[in-house]
């Protein structure tokens, strides 16, 4: 990545000079795609998703005023394209309950989580991110992935930062259950080989 800084792109492009743009399309194109992903779990959505998105981000980049990084801008932007798209197709989440949370499944969850392989647990992760409703699979991604604080995930997604906190401990609760019950076959199918 480039280390000329997003904001003088955006000041090209705010000049007139429009193809400046394709220089913050590449910066986050990715970005912006895997969290849509996450959220709408439909790889055709998700691509609309991001394409509306940056137009979005590009009609609306004269009212960045870089109070927030440009990043928690744009994520916020897409993070509301999603829940609009999701909204659309009214799309049934897989809820979870919380009663079904416990210390102790932490801890199965881990001794369960070490016995796989380093590439067999990123893949049993995601998949079980993805059973997630979308809001709370965007959250874990932004904390645990994109590496973004409380404060940031809470411009994006509208909430204060004790709110994204609590979600989070919820969300990972929820994960926590779904990791359980995925692996628990695994788990006894592997002792039933030895």
């Amino acid at each position: 990545m480039s280390t000329i800084p997003d904001q003088h792109y955006i000041d090209k492009i705010l000049q007139g000079e429009t193809s400046s743009f394709a220089v913050l399309i590449d910066r986050y194109k990715d970005m912006i795609f895997t969290l849509a992903l996450k959220m709408v779990k439909n790889r055709e959505e998700a691509e609309e998703v991001a394409q509306d998105t940056f137009i979005k981000i590009y009609n609306s980049l004269s009212k960045f005023k870089g109070v927030s990084k440009f990043s928690t801008w744009i994520y916020k932007i897409a993070y509301n394209t999603c829940l609009d798209r999701l909204k659309k197709s009214k799309k049934d989440e897989n809820n979870i309950s919380i009663d079904e949370f416990s210390a102790h499944l932490i801890k199965t969850m881990d001794n369960a989580l070490s016995a796989l392989e380093e590439k067999e647990r990123k893949q049993t992760i995601q998949n079980c991110l993805n059973l997630l409703p979308s809001d709370e699979n965007f959250l874990l991604t932004l904390f645990y992935f994109e590496d973004q604080n409380l404060e940031e995930i809470g411009k994006i997604m509208n909430i204060n930062a004790n709110n994204v906190k609590v979600k989070l401990f919820r969300s990972r609760q929820k994960l926590a259950v779904i990791l359980k019950q995925q692996l628990e076959p695994e788990i006894i199918e592997c002792y039933e080989r030895k």
